[in-house]
């Protein structure tokens, strides 16, 4: 088994992130040992912002119901009392100019709903997780994409949008990926407006992380080496 704990430390340090990075696990019933999630919250990326400060929890599907697009994402299909609230989440983001019906179809989901999602921060998982969040400036996350890069593991071009939380599946089904989250995602865990997410699958990021020291060291070197062409030949 991975030290995840390590990897953490690693990451934190190598990227110099401002927060805790995020294990996320999909099971298909709760896990034992594991605390259960207390409380409510207004969607399913918050619980992202709980397992960054420190907390490691599960939820069951009824705890994503106030979010319609992250429940959508998740597979988790509303109760019947509910159901009417995707739709309408749609409608105003739609009559405001946000999305546009026909992109919602071609948002990622997971295959099938899960019975339970564990949260932690990476070092206090206590499952292998399905995918990691790691969020950060973009100067430190490309360190972090060029790690992926030189470990060989699928890894997918371009960046995701709205909404955040498509990033889950969409990593799990195609590889890392950076998402430049939405506003929703930003005001529910205090993402800075100067960052971003790069979502892992776990299953790769103990070869991405081994590279993480090589691609750090050789930034480095090229920063110098770019300084000195910068001094030299430029003219203005």
């Amino acid at each position: 088994m991975s030290s995840w704990s390590a990897l953490e430390q690693s990451l934190m340090s190598a990227l110099s992130l401002p927060r805790r990075p995020v294990a996320v696990t999909f099971r298909d019933a709760a896990p034992a040992g594991v605390a259960r999630f207390s409380g409510t919250e207004p969607s399913g990326c918050s619980f992202w912002r709980l397992a960054a400060a420190g907390q490691a929890f599960y939820t069951v599907p009824s705890d994503h119901y106030n979010c319609p697009i992250g429940s959508h994402t998740h597979g988790i299909k509303l109760p019947a009392p509910r159901a009417a609230e995707l739709e309408q989440t749609l409608t105003l983001m739609g009559g405001i100019g946000y999305v546009r019906m026909e992109e919602v179809p071609g948002i990622p989901t997971l295959p099938k709903a899960p019975g339970a999602v564990v949260y932690a921060p990476l070092a206090d998982t206590p499952l292998d997780p399905d995918v990691v969040l790691v969020a950060g400036r973009p100067g430190r996350l490309m360190l972090l994409l060029e790690a992926a890069g030189r470990a060989g593991v699928a890894t997918q071009p371009g960046l995701l949008g709205r909404p955040t939380c498509m990033a889950l599946p969409a990593a799990l089904a195609g590889g890392t990926i950076a998402s430049t989250a939405c506003i929703g995602n930003r005001v529910y865990t205090d993402l800075g407006d100067d960052e971003l997410y790069v979502t892992i699958p776990g299953r790769d990021l103990d070869r991405i992380v081994a590279e993480l020291d090589t691609i750090v060291k050789a930034n480095n070197t090229l920063a110098d080496y770019h300084r000195g062409r910068r001094s030299t030949l430029a003219t203005q």
